[in-house]
């Protein structure tokens, strides 16, 4: 054997290994089932694959990130989810509640990562934050202290309202509806739970006849997707209203105040990278967000004849203008 072939076959032995190892190496499954459309998770679907990047998972390399919706069509949720069931995900990525809940009916053994969950263990979800249990873990929100806080600042931006209209979709009102009368309750407001009726104009013909002067949104897919209508119709009616998500001011609310969602992405891949190097999710604490923002819409509030009180603006940690 001369020189060369010598070398050549030295480098062939060097490289089988590395062959060996780079056709064996592990690529993992991350589903996640949405309600809302596409177009609207976009921020939160790119915040998710920067937390895997952050802890050394290459989406489309070291994960494939599969995102499924169903378009707003709530009625065909289910059926999506058994769908991805069955192809047995190493993950299943969760938002709110709504879509929390049929997940963990169809599988008791898929870990499940929730990026919003809200009142957790009251739920069923966990048995304690600390030390979750079963197959379910990630992020939640710091749910009564923050609905109260919300409520407390629409009243400070629209000192004169009274008759508040609340707008949930399944399964919110459970969730939130004791604490948000309590906190109605202590600022001499009237609350009007109002069901999502597929139909914005719908929900506030409802309201008008109820002779509403505020709405308060809670989470939900398919109102989130609508977040601009709705935010159109606030102003339409003079109605002032707050949101618990960012992206409703954005889109021309008044005001929004709750966690920040695209850190809680971002942090939900923290849970699912353990996951994927063999914890538990049962073992894996469930964490509440960091950061609480307050957003201002200064244009919505001129159209709606409302001067945002000062302390408000200094507070706020965006103003949209």
């Amino acid at each position: 054997m001369n020189r060369r072939d010598m070398i050549a076959a030295l480098l062939a032995l060097g490289a089988a290994p590395y062959a060996r190892a780079q056709q064996a190496r592990r690529i993992y499954r991350v589903a996640y089932p949405a309600v809302s459309p596409l177009a609207s998770l976009r921020n939160w679907i790119a915040a998710f694959e920067q937390g895997l990047r952050e802890h050394g998972y290459t989406p489309g390399t070291d994960v494939l990130f599969e995102v499924r919706t169903v378009d707003g069509k709530i009625e065909r949720f289910p059926e999506l989810v058994q769908e991805i069931v069955r192809t047995k995900p190493d993950v299943i990525l969760t938002g709110v509640n709504t879509t929390t809940n049929a997940v963990k009916a169809a599988t008791q053994t898929i870990p499940i990562v929730m990026a919003i969950g809200q009142d957790v263990v009251r739920s069923g979800y966990a048995k304690s934050l600390a030390k979750p249990g079963g197959n379910i873990t990630g992020m939640a929100e710091a749910t009564g202290t923050i609905v109260a806080k919300r409520l407390e600042l629409q009243r400070q931006i629209a000192p004169k309202i009274s008759r508040v209209a609340v707008l949930w979709e399944a399964p919110t009102r459970a969730v939130y509806e004791a604490w948000l009368e309590g906190a109605a309750s202590s600022l001499g407001l009237t609350l009007s739970w109002q069901e999502y009726l597929d139909d914005p104009e719908r929900n506030f013909a409802e309201m008008m006849r109820w002779r509403a002067d505020a709405v308060f949104y809670l989470p939900g897919g398919r109102i989130y997707g609508r977040r601009a209508e709705f935010a159109a119709l606030d102003v339409k009616h003079r109605l002032p209203a707050s949101y618990g998500i960012e992206e409703f001011v954005d889109a021309g609310g008044l005001m929004s105040y709750g966690a920040n969602l695209t850190d809680l992405y971002r942090s939900a891949a923290s849970h699912v990278v353990r996951i994927l190097k063999g914890a538990k999710p049962g073992d894996l604490p469930i964490e509440e967000p960091r950061r609480i923002d307050l957003l201002i819409n200064l244009k919505t509030a001129k159209a709606l004849g409302i001067t945002v009180p000062g302390s408000m603006l200094l507070r706020a940690h965006r103003v949209v203008e």
